[in-house]
């Protein structure tokens, strides 16, 4: 008698400890200051993220006004902010940091380098977008469908070039041969003192033409004297054009790098954006294994414990002499199994947590956040009912929004301007070439002076009776008298403004390739990239296709999954309960009562388990229709400053952008 109400009483107390536990574990304090989000009832507006690309452009150059040295000045780059956001501070209190699934998101946004770095690859295409714009050509970005043809077409630069150059120059050179030397004079030697003033200004254009003015002025001043102008001043100023006809003809062949370099920085934004879906969806996906593994080691604990207090109890009854001593030794080895069990659940529950800390913290070594342990306030419950589309309807949908998809297609565009662009490059080079231009010389020269040798007449007398000379003067230039007339650069300039001494060129250039193998092979393989371009996107595009499908049965099976595991769990608990009475009869032993509570722990494991993989099949669901930064409000763009804004009730403006209301002015 005493020996069925000692079992009665253990059985009790098992009974009394399964069915205070709650069917489904809390998942954070029960003095949590944080209300509870539930997914099936009526929720608040979530607030929306406002993710910027950059808070600069590196596509626009420095100007040259007003700041003159500014074009020739390196571009100061800040360093990258390695710290976490005051948000993770804000959020610990007493070592606990009390974490709903958008506040993870938030700090995902703000804090995950992997974001963090792909924000460079925008940056950098910009600076191809730079270099383009003055005819370089874009070097690329790895992993961006940067085109690897760039045809055999000369580029010009597109940036105005001003070059100068001065020079003095002065040089005592000996005379061994005075008639080959030019003095026609015996001098021991010449100096020659010379000065330069060169200027030029050249320009391409993106229709294929260039563009060049060169000004020349040089000074001479020598002691040979078989110069006619000593000091001697020669000025010359030349306007000149090229225009490509056939090779290197039109906006295409000479823009293409631009428009490449355009492309590839939507490629840049696209993959950027791709980045930020990653990272919400590990975000996500963390957050609620971390759910799991808390919820799978408070159910160990309550194991635990239940087997502790079996084991004193068939203890105090074995000491009394009431029950076998091998019961002790089977509660004794429930208890070891337990705790093994536990050990598991806890190690692995400070692995997700560690997890999660690296995707949401730039720094999870952070004195304030190292130790704080992460309280997840959010619960995994059933899913209300969702829309799932029709395939072709859904399939539809992900090409439109995908951002791997939008970013091959760009990749296509690239490689149809390198079959345009290389095809050009197949013809010949046909240039024609202009020049009209305008020379002068100016200096000292010396201008015969007076007749200087008189011949009489002979049948004369050499004066008249009035004293006029009878005879005739003729003129020496070499040993009459002679004036110094001083001219200088101003009467270059006038002679050649007043088109005194008019030169011009017309020139046509033909350049025909006999055999032309490296254009044809630069066009083919810009049109073998084509098809493989073409043939990736289609892959893309069957790819979009399984992966949508397996969303939705992935969806639609664990629903089932869920209810299925709710119905096990409803069970088990309702055996637990049998075997509870049956004891109390003592139809059923101490064994039956610990395997029925035993699997009720494993189907309450087995429903959380469902539920987190019914809402991760539902985040891969959102991420394979491209729904993912619109499901959580995220919205991708160009703003000042790189943080993400969340909206908000308060009146008022943040960095000129207008709260609650996304409009930037």
């Amino acid at each position: 008698m005493i020996g069925r109400l000692l079992h009665s009483a253990a059985a009790v107390l098992v009974a009394a400890v399964v069915f205070t536990a709650p069917v489904l574990p809390a998942y954070g304090q029960q003095s949590s200051s944080k209300p509870e989000t539930s997914q099936t009832a009526a929720q608040p507006q979530l607030p929306s993220f406002r993710v910027a690309i950059s808070d600069r452009d590196y596509s626009r150059g420095r100007r040259i006004f007003p700041n003159v040295w500014g074009p020739y000045a390196p571009v100061e780059v800040p360093p990258p902010d390695l710290t976490n956001s005051p948000k993770i501070e804000q959020l610990i209190h007493e070592g606990k940091m009390e974490l709903s699934l958008q506040d993870a998101m938030a700090l995902a946004l703000e804090n995950n380098l992997d974001i963090s770095l792909q924000r460079y690859t925008p940056w950098i295409a910009e600076t191809d977008i730079l270099r383009t714009l003055s005819g370089g050509a874009a070097r690329g970005l790895a992993g961006t469908g940067t085109a690897s043809v760039l045809g055999a077409i000369p580029v010009e630069t597109f940036d105005p070039l001003v070059t100068s150059t001065l020079s003095l120059d002065h040089r005592n050179t000996p005379v061994n041969n005075p008639f080959l030397s030019g003095t026609g004079t015996a001098l021991p030697s010449v100096t020659n003192h010379t000065i330069t003033g060169n200027f030029g200004y050249s320009q391409a254009f993106h229709t294929g033409t260039g563009m060049a003015v060169t000004w020349n002025n040089n000074r001479l001043s020598t002691t040979s004297p078989a110069t006619l102008f000593n000091p001697a001043v020669n000025s010359a100023l030349f306007v000149s054009f090229t225009q490509q006809l056939l090779n290197g003809f039109g906006l295409m062949p000479n823009t293409r790098f631009i428009r490449i370099a355009k492309n590839n920085k939507k490629i840049a934004d696209y993959q950027f954006s791709q980045q930020v879906i990653t990272s919400v969806v590990q975000v996500s996906n963390q957050y609620w294994e971390l759910v799991f593994a808390r919820a799978d080691v408070q159910v160990q604990q309550r194991a635990v414990e239940v087997a502790e207090k079996l084991y004193a109890d068939n203890k105090r009854q074995v000491e009394i002499g009431t029950l076998a001593p091998i019961e002790v030794v089977r509660a004794e080895a429930e208890v070891a199994r337990n705790r093994q069990n536990l050990i598991v659940s806890q190690t692995n529950q400070l692995q997700q947590q560690t997890l999660l800390k690296n995707l949401i913290s730039k720094n999870p070594l952070a004195a304030n956040l190292q130790d704080a342990e992460i309280i997840p306030t959010d619960r995994p419950v059933q899913l209300a009912q969702i829309d799932i589309p029709p395939l072709p309807n859904a399939v539809k949908e992900a090409l439109e929004k995908r951002p791997d998809i939008l970013q091959q297609r760009v990749d296509l565009l690239n490689r149809e301007i390198n079959v345009r662009a290389t095809g050009n490059a197949l013809l010949p080079v046909l240039s024609l070439f202009g020049q009209y231009g305008w020379s002068a010389l100016a200096g000292n020269s010396r201008v015969s002076g007076a007749p200087t040798a008189f011949t009489a007449n002979l049948n004369s007398p050499v004066v008249s009776a009035t004293g006029t000379p009878t005879g005739t003067f003729t003129s020496n230039p070499v040993l009459g008298p002679s004036t110094l007339v001083s001219t200088g650069l101003t009467d270059a300039f006038d002679a050649i403004f007043n088109n005194n001494l008019p030169t011009y060129t017309l020139q046509l250039s033909l350049s025909i390739p006999i055999r032309n193998r490296s254009a044809q092979a630069d066009s083919a393989r810009a049109r073998l990239e084509r098809r493989q371009s073409e043939t990736t996107l289609r892959r893309l595009q069957n790819n979009v296709v399984v992966e949508v499908r397996n969303a939705e049965i992935a969806l639609e099976q664990n629903r089932a999954r869920v209810e299925a595991a709710t119905k096990a769990r409803i069970l088990q608990e309702q055996t637990l309960d049998a075997e509870q009475k049956k004891f109390q009869l003592g139809a059923s032993t101490i064994f039956f009562v610990i395997q029925a509570q035993r699997d009720l722990a494993t189907a309450q494991d087995a429903e959380i388990r469902a539920l987190v993989d019914l809402l991760k099949s539902k985040i891969d669901f959102e991420r394979a229709l491209g729904r993912t930064l619109e499901v959580n409000r995220i919205t991708i763009a160009d703003a000042k400053g790189g943080r993400m804004q969340p909206d908000t009730l308060i009146p008022g403006t943040v960095s000129g952008e207008v709260i609650g209301t996304g409009q930037t002015y």
